[in-house]
C-alpha cells in the first residue's frame, strides 16, 4: 500500500513525499507586487513537504484582485520569486508558482492601474471586496474582447516563462474559486454568444487554450492546472450540466500532456472517480476540511497520486515531521491569515522550540 511519506516522480521532478502545499493567499507583498521580505523564509520553513504551491500570483496589472498579493511579470517580482526558489531549493523541496487572474473578482481600488476588471461578460458577482477603504461592491465588470482574450492568455504565457526564469519548477495555473478561468466555465459569470460563451465545448475554450499557451512556453511537465467542480460561490453557478462540462474539460487538458491536475472542493464521488480515470498525469486532490485521521487515505486507495493541505502546514511549518511523529498540530491564527505582519505567517513553533 503505497502512503504518502513515499516518494514521488513529478515529471522532471523526484518528490520526497506525496504531501502538497496547496496555493494560500497570504496578502504580504510589497506594493508593487514584489513578494515581501518574509516570503522566502515563510516558504522556506515549510519545504519539507514533497512539493510547495505558491499563493496565487497574478500574471499582469489586470489580473490582480486583492491588496498586496504578489505578481509575476516585471525584473522585481523575478528577483523577488527567485529568492522564494533558492529558499525552498535550499530545504530539498520543490515550487511551482500559481499563476491567478481573478478577472471580475476585483476592484478598482486594489490595483495599480485602476481601472475596471476584465471578465467574460459584464456580470458583477454580487459580493463586497476588501480595500483601503474597507468594503467595497465590486464594481460590474468589462466584457472582454477577443484582443483582451488574446492578451490575456500571451500574459499567461509570460508570467510562466517569468516564473521559470525566477527557479521556480513549473506553474499551476488557477482555473477555480471563481476566478476568471473559472469564470468563462459558468453560465452565472459567462453569457458571450461567440466562440467562448454557450456550449460546453465554447465555455471549456479559454482554460484550454490558456493551458496549452504555458504548456508550449514552458512545457507540459512544468505546467500544472487547478479546478473545483461543482463549487457555487462569489456568483458562480455552473449550471445543470456542470459534470459533463467537467469531464470533457479534463480530457482534453489530459490531451497536452500537463504535469498534473489539482482537484479541490466537495466533488461528488462518481464525477472524482470519472475524472481520475480520464487524467492520466499526476492527479492530486485537496479536501478542505479534511481530518486528520484520513490523512493519506486517498493515495494509499489509489484515488489521488499526491494530497494537498492548506491550514495544516501554514500553521505547521514542520508539517510532515509532525505527522511522521503523530505529533499535536498548532491551529492556524485565521485573524492573521490576510495581510499584516510576520505574526502568523513566519513565528508558527515547530516541535523543536515551541513554547
Amino acid at each position: 500500500m503505497t502512503d504518502v511519506f513515499s516518494s514521488y516522480r513529478l515529471g522532471r521532478l523526484e518528490l520526497s513525499n506525496r504531501l502538497v502545499m496547496a496555493p494560500m493567499t497570504r496578502s504580504r507583498a510589497q506594493s508593487d507586487g514584489t513578494p515581501g521580505a518574509s516570503a522566502a523564509l515563510y516558504y522556506g520553513q515549510r519545504a519539507s513537504i514533497g512539493l510547495i504551491i505558491s499563493e496565487g500570483t497574478q500574471p499582469s496589472d489586470d489580473g490582480q484582485g486583492y491588496l498586496t498579493t504578489p505578481g509575476i511579470y516585471t525584473p522585481a517580482h523575478v528577483a523577488g520569486w527567485r529568492k522564494v526558489a533558492d529558499a525552498v531549493h535550499a530545504r530539498g523541496s520543490d515550487l511551482f508558482i500559481q499563476l491567478m487572474h481573478v478577472g471580475r473578482m476585483s476592484h478598482p481600488d486594489n490595483t495599480p492601474h485602476h481601472r475596471q476588471a476584465l471578465a467574460p461578460s459584464p456580470l458583477a458577482p454580487g459580493t463586497p471586496m476588501f480595500t483601503a477603504k474597507g468594503m467595497l461592491d465590486i464594481p460590474v465588470p468589462r466584457a472582454m474582447t477577443q484582443a483582451d482574450i488574446d492578451q490575456t492568455i500571451a500574459d499567461f504565457r509570460q508570467a510562466a516563462r517569468s516564473a521559470i526564469e525566477a527557479g521556480a519548477d513549473g506553474v499551476e495555473i488557477h482555473g477555480a474559486n471563481a476566478y476568471l478561468i473559472h469564470q468563462f466555465l459558468a453560465p452565472s459569470a459567462n453569457a458571450r454568444t461567440d466562440r467562448y460563451g454557450g456550449s460546453i465545448e465554447n465555455r471549456a475554450r479559454f482554460a484550454i487554450e490558456v493551458a496549452a499557451a504555458v504548456a508550449d512556453e514552458i512545457g507540459a511537465d512544468r505546467t500544472g492546472i487547478r479546478l473545483s467542480p461543482g463549487m457555487a460561490m462569489w456568483g458562480i453557478d455552473e449550471g445543470p450540466d456542470s459534470a459533463d462540462l467537467y469531464r470533457y474539460l479534463v480530457a482534453e487538458l489530459d490531451s497536452l500532456g500537463l504535469a498534473y491536475l489539482h482537484i479541490t472542493h466537495s466533488v461528488p464521488d462518481d464525477l472524482l472517480r470519472d475524472l481520475r480515470a480520464s487524467w492520466h498525469q499526476t492527479f492530486i486532490l485537496n479536501r478542505p476540511g479534511r481530518a486528520r485521521d484520513t490523512i493519506g487515505s486517498d493515495v494509499a486507495s489509489g484515488l489521488a497520486d499526491l494530497e494537498s493541505y492548506g491550514v495544516m502546514p501554514l500553521a505547521n511549518p514542520d508539517f510532515v515531521e509532525r505527522l511522521r511523529a503523530d505529533a499535536p498540530l498548532n491551529e492556524g491564527d485565521r485573524a492573521s491569515f490576510f495581510g499584516g505582519s510576520d505574526a502568523g505567517y513566519v513565528d508558527y513553533p515547530s516541535m523543536g522550540n515551541a513554547a
